[in-house]
């Protein structure tokens, strides 16, 4: 062969295999990036041409799929539906054949198409016996009647909000509401309805962002129920060995190195007042003056054992609630009763009130109980895990006690429940610059049955921005909704 020839033989043979080497590396190296991007439209074809499997709260399905009326225009064949989309869409989050998927429809989306690789057996077999491909099923650890309750109680305040309510014992999700929330059937499809549905529910075009999770994703100031977990601090410090031993508390209590008095809400007996009283009444002085004893380090080693500044996953991510890391001695003081950076999700308080009932063991917090196969067989369940342990449980005995008190005879008196013992703690806190817009109802709180089993502990928070702000309090707007959402759980289990 001559050398023109040659070179044109060698260069042909590294272009044949420059073509080999791109063809594998698109085909084994990058097969399932490339089948899962979103730009693929094949994978949006594969997700919408089957029905999807259902989320089930109570052995009930609450989605659904239905086929898509698109006069040949959508070649998207199915679409999602919702039973009482608004009251759901915390938990399911939606899935939209114009705008993805989110939430639990996004996390395991595998299983509702039937995708998921734990599913290729039977699929294999489906596809051998001639059936069509079927997605499986996600069981949720939601209680259908606490969600209700916990719905309608936001609804009927008229404001925004969120309720959360755990098994303390197990970690369970039993209840999760945000208001105002959305109806995810809505955008579903790919219409032009669809699309203008979609874009009156972003915050740009409704500024009460019906969208946001507030139950997972949004951190308020915990104000006074805070003080909860000041208390636990307290007494795994030693600072109090017990409820009833007067605080070193004088009133008034002038914040650590300042000139500034720290208030109360009103004329309440808080002078050297013992932990329980104080939080009867919510003494503001006593518990700044603790926080500020403790100081930053263990009042931060204590919240972060409660889950403060770490995000949970539910599976769904939550926001991270806060207590500041780098804090003088009289922000501590402020964190120490919930105001300063202190900021908390619903979920966050909740899982407070739960480690407390549950005698100082906190529990991981989850919503899917397990996961099926398309015939309903059980694919993989999730064991309760225990995250940490906040407090000792001769420690939680003696808070759940203070927390009864408040309940028994305290600002929590709207909580109380015939023949159930309920402990909780009440909260008002600041919003706005120089506390001018309307403060936050918050009430964390738990029911403890004759038997001593603690079934579920609740955390509420309102936010009315239309209410007279006289009448804004924990106890009046939070309170019944926590009520009504225990009493739901309490009467599921008869």
């Amino acid at each position: 062969m001559n050398k023109p020839l040659r070179r044109i033989a060698i260069f042909c043979g590294l272009l044949v295999l420059t073509l080999l080497i791109r063809d594998n590396w698109l085909q084994y190296v990058k097969a399932d990036s490339l089948k899962n991007d979103d730009k693929n439209r094949r994978v949006t074809i594969a997700r919408y041409s089957t029905p999807r499997g259902d989320i089930i709260v109570g052995g009930s399905p609450v989605t659904g799929s239905t086929e898509t009326k698109s006069n040949g225009l959508n070649d998207l064949k199915y679409k999602r539906t919702y039973k009482d989309g608004p009251m759901w869409a915390p938990v399911t989050g939606y899935a939209s054949q114009a705008f993805g998927a989110n939430q639990l429809e996004n996390i395991e989306d595998g299983i509702l198409t039937g995708n998921d690789d734990r599913l290729f057996f039977r699929n294999t077999l489906d596809m051998i016996t001639g059936k069509p491909k079927q997605g499986g099923n996600v069981v949720t650890t939601l209680n259908a009647a606490a969600q209700k309750a916990a719905y309608n109680g936001l609804k009927e305040t008229g404001g925004k909000g969120a309720a959360v309510a755990l098994d303390p014992s197990t970690g369970k999700i039993l209840a999760l509401a945000s208001y105002p929330s959305y109806d995810p059937s809505s955008f579903a499809g790919a219409s032009n309805t669809d699309a203008e549905a979609w874009k009156k529910l972003q915050k740009n075009a409704n500024p009460a962002d019906p969208m946001l999770n507030r139950a997972l994703r949004e951190t308020y100031p915990p104000g006074s129920t805070f003080k909860v977990v000041t208390a636990a601090a307290a007494l795994e410090n030693g600072l109090y060995k017990s409820a009833d031993e007067a605080t070193d508390s004088p009133l008034p209590y002038t914040l650590p190195d300042t000139h500034t008095e720290l208030k109360n809400e009103g004329d309440i007996p808080c002078k050297n007042a013992t932990m329980r009283e104080a939080l009867r009444v919510s003494c503001n002085t006593v518990f700044g003056k603790i926080g500020a004893d403790l100081g930053k380090d263990k009042m931060l080693t204590e919240a972060k054992k409660f889950g403060f500044d770490a995000e949970q996953y539910t599976p769904v991510r939550t926001a991270s609630s806060n207590f500041p890391e780098e804090m003088n001695r009289p922000s501590t003081a402020l964190s120490s009763i919930g105001q300063f950076e202190t900021a908390a999700t619903p979920l966050q308080m909740a899982m407070v009130a739960s480690a407390v009932a549950n005698d100082g063991k906190l529990m991981k917090p989850y919503m899917v109980d397990m996961l099926q196969t398309p015939n309903l067989d059980p694919l993989e369940k999730t064991e309760p895990q225990e995250l940490s342990r906040p407090l000792s449980a001769q420690n939680a005995q003696i808070l759940q006690s203070m927390m009864e008190t408040v309940v028994k005879d305290g600002t929590g008196k709207n909580a109380q429940i015939p023949n159930v013992t309920v402990g909780g703690k009440t909260g008002t806190a600041q919003h706005g610059v120089a506390n001018s817009a309307n403060p936050y109802a918050w009430f964390i709180s738990y029911a403890k049955l004759p038997d001593g089993s603690s079934p579920v502990a609740v955390a509420v928070v309102v936010e009315d921005e239309n209410a007279n702000r006289d009448d804004i309090s924990g106890g009046g707007l939070a309170a019944p909704i926590a009520k009504s959402v225990m009493e739901a759980v309490i009467n599921s289990k008869k």
